[in-house]
């Protein structure tokens, strides 16, 4: 049970802040559907950090940190240009269904935690103390108490913002995650 508890808060407290809050918030609101977000995060959430328990340093040795990075800033200006592609006419969302939801806050929540503090985290608690279940359950539901909040939030807040200012903002905030990755990625592969 101290193995579980410590991945919760650890995972918990390290996930207060981090890029896949303002996603998760971005992608309630943008949808407005928040069981499938809430889905999308916890499946996510389970099949990285378990993948993450499982392969541990294994997983960081296959790909150097700078290539996750690229992929990962890469994915998130794809991610902008896509939100800005649909023109919306009216107030209204675009319909999209609970698979588009869950598929969508899936992939791209496991994407964002590849290498993330999170997943290292979770990693190195799995290496230290030989354990993958409750490494995993304490870690997965750590991301969910700490998304769990900006699902609702989101939801609760989308009808109140029209959807073209949404869409915009949405961008924004992919962009500005997509290009600030690709820096830091830039960055310390120059110092090194």
């Amino acid at each position: 049970m101290e193995i579980f508890l410590l991945a919760l808060f650890t995972v918990a407290i390290a996930e207060i802040g981090d890029k896949t809050q303002f996603v998760t918030l971005t992608l309630s609101a943008r949808f407005r559907r928040p069981w499938p977000v809430f889905w999308g995060v916890l499946a996510a959430s389970v099949a990285n950090h378990g993948l993450a328990a499982v392969a541990g340093v294994w997983v960081s040795r296959l790909l150097p940190d700078t290539v996750i990075a690229w992929i990962v800033g890469l994915g998130f200006l794809a991610m902008a240009a896509w939100t800005l592609r649909a023109d919306h006419e009216g107030e209204h969302p675009p319909a999209v269904s609970v698979r588009g939801a869950f598929f969508t806050t899936f992939v791209l929540f496991f994407l964002m935690e590849m290498g993330d503090k999170t997943q290292v985290a979770t990693a190195a608690l799995a290496a230290n103390f030989e354990t993958v279940v409750w490494v995993v359950a304490g870690s997965t539901l750590g991301m969910v108490v700490a998304n769990a909040p900006a699902i609702w939030i989101g939801h609760r807040y989308a009808t109140r913002i029209p959807a073209r200012l949404m869409q915009r903002l949405s961008a924004g905030i992919f962009a500005f995650i997509g290009v600030w990755v690709l820096a830091v990625a830039f960055w310390n592969h120059a110092g090194a």
